[in-house]
């Protein structure tokens, strides 16, 4: 995907870190097949690879793209929507995998206590 950028390409990833690989992405601007990128998400954020910080040819911005005021009320929003349908007894609405484990331990009626 990078080498169809060609040399005038400009990659740009506000989306997930996963969606790029990072050490071919340093490849293909070292050897000139693409010509910038510009990244607010990273493979292993917060860490930031030294080789990325290094090059000239990047934009580095700290994940802060959703950082709109629709973005942020949307969040806030969604964060009390879930909160509201854990306490009626339907659990989250949008549930990580990550809080799995915890969530099988709690019940709307422990939770009370």
């Amino acid at each position: 995907m990078l080498n169809a950028l060609g040399p005038q390409g400009v990659l740009i990833n506000v989306a997930r870190g996963s969606v790029v690989d990072e050490a071919a992405l340093v490849e293909a601007l070292e050897e000139g097949r693409i010509l910038a990128a510009g990244l607010d998400v990273y493979q292993d954020e917060p860490n930031v690879p030294a080789r990325l910080l290094a090059m000239d040819q990047l934009v580095l911005l700290p994940h802060v793209g959703s950082a709109t005021v629709h973005t942020r009320n949307a969040m806030a929003r969604l964060v009390a929507d879930n909160l509201l349908s854990w306490f009626d007894g339907k659990g989250p609405l949008t549930p990580v995998p990550e809080s799995r484990a915890v969530l099988e331990g709690m019940t709307h009626s422990n939770l009370i206590k």
